[in-house]
């Protein structure tokens, strides 16, 4: 106890947090802000399967963004460890790939995703009003893909070189400008749904390209030269690509969970659809808030695996862990008290601010049970363990479905009800590991390695 005492006790460490964390939540909060503004302004539209649609072809269009996580999450493992080690060759090596699958899996999705948009409405049933709609939305959306994986492999290579200037840059200069074209096509020009799917497109394309011109910049920081011959090696490859492929699998539960989600809400109707909606965009602000501080664990994590400094590692969590339990029982008490005006910002449709208002508490509850598997992705992210990842999460989703399955009967209750313990297994399966990994001292003599290089000690 007094050992994790005088971690949090050590000033420096919560400046080291607070330099990273404080501009990522900024920029983070801008990403929900997105969805937010598209259900405020499509929400008061006169109609609840336009809201409905934005809310299926955007869940639909994050699937495919999302499932392509690892392009964020394993740089940036990779980069903070490089940038442990001082080896600014390897930091160039995990840029360039990053971006190269970016660009691969960018072209490969928007190929396979027609079909399987077609498949996927045909499970949810949705009116044929919010079929059509959902379509146009979707393949506008597709046009913004390839822009959308860049901008996650240049990010999470910026936070691993403990850079949190320049993913904000880049994710307000992405999240504003959709908000304010959102504004324009969809009001001032009368585009409706389209409009809002055009002006995600813009923006994406706009974050990518200054992305690029800011790593160029933080390049210079950085002296060393790539190895170019060495990319022609799959062994130069087969690190990344483990932990990338162990990060898929893991992202790939995750969204199927959210997925299924959708699914079931849709079969219940446009107005309980629309509904959860707009409850998961305050999960969306929760967990794009929190994921701040985790975003500062993967960078101060990685980089003191690197340097191979277990004190180190154990002050971040100890601080990181503290801030993201206060900053969660905020949230929940946001939720509580000022969920009304939450739900009334974002449609004026009254059956939906009805059954919104009527689930609300589900999002209350949220921010405290989710908030552990947050700061633990951080910890694992940045010890480029992504098998663990990976093992977690589905343990969590095989053990959670079949409550799902049983609580069909409850409607939307136990759908919320099967999300809440889907959410706190996750944090349960983590924190086993997490505990079984500390009793090896395994997080830095055990470290995977990274791209080209071992992590000392492994």
């Amino acid at each position: 106890m007094s050992r994790l005492l005088a971690a949090w006790r050590h000033t420096p460490t919560h400046q080291r947090v607070w330099a990273l964390a404080a501009p990522m939540i900024l920029s983070n909060l801008s990403v929900p802000l997105v969805a937010l503004v598209d259900s405020a302004v499509v929400g008061h539209l006169p109609h609840a399967h336009q809201l409905a649609a934005v809310a299926v072809g955007g869940s639909l269009y994050t699937l495919l963004v999302w499932v392509m996580g690892f392009l964020r999450m394993g740089t940036t493992g990779f980069a903070a460890q490089a940038s442990g080690r001082r080896d600014g060759g390897a930091l160039r090596q995990v840029l360039l790939q990053g971006l190269a699958l970016a660009l691969g899996f960018g072209l490969l999705l928007g190929l396979l995703a027609l079909p399987l948009k077609g498949l996927a409405l045909q499970l949810m049933q949705p009116s044929a009003e919010l079929d059509s709609l959902t379509r146009e939305y979707f393949h506008t959306r597709l046009l913004g893909l390839p822009a959308a994986l860049a901008s996650y492999a240049l990010i999470g290579w910026l936070l691993g070189t403990q850079n949190a200037r320049a993913p904000l840059a880049i994710l307000l200069t992405t999240n504003l400008t959709n908000v304010a074209l959102d504004l324009w096509f969809v009001l001032g020009l009368d585009w409706g749904v389209a409009g809002a799917a055009r002006a995600s497109v813009i923006a994406e394309w706009s974050g990518a390209l200054l992305g690029l011109t800011l790593a160029r910049s933080a390049l210079r920081r950085h002296p060393g030269r790539i190895d170019l011959p060495a990319l022609r090696r799959w062994s130069n490859w087969r690190p990344l690509m483990a932990v990338n492929r162990d990060i898929f699998l893991r992202s790939l539960a995750l969204q199927l969970v959210f997925f299924l989600v959708t699914v079931q809400g849709t079969r219940l109707g446009d107005a309980t659809v629309a509904a959860n909606a707009l409850l998961l965009n305050g999960l969306l602000l929760t967990a794009h808030a929190l994921d701040g501080l985790a975003h500062a664990v993967e960078a101060l994590s990685g980089h003191a695996i690197g340097a191979c400094d277990r004190k180190a590692l154990q002050r971040v969590m100890v601080v990181a862990g503290g801030w993201s339990l206060l900053a969660s029982m905020a949230f929940g008490l946001f939720f509580l008290f000022g969920g009304q005006l939450f739900i009334h910002l974002q449609t004026d449709i009254p059956e939906v601010r009805r059954l919104a208002l009527h689930y609300l508490p589900y999002l209350a509850a949220l921010p405290l049970v989710a908030v552990w598997s947050y700061l633990l992705d951080g910890l694992f992210i940045g010890a480029t363990r992504a098998r663990e990842m990976r093992d977690s999460m589905l343990l969590a989703v095989s053990l959670t479905l079949p409550l799902g399955w049983l609580l069909q009967g409850l409607g939307n209750h136990g759908l919320w009800l099967a999300f809440l313990s889907f959410m706190l297994m996750r944090g349960l399966c983590m924190g086993l590991l997490a505990l079984r990994l500390q009793r090896r001292d395994a997080w830095v003599t055990g470290s995977r390695q990274t791209t080209g290089h071992p992590v000392e000690g492994a």
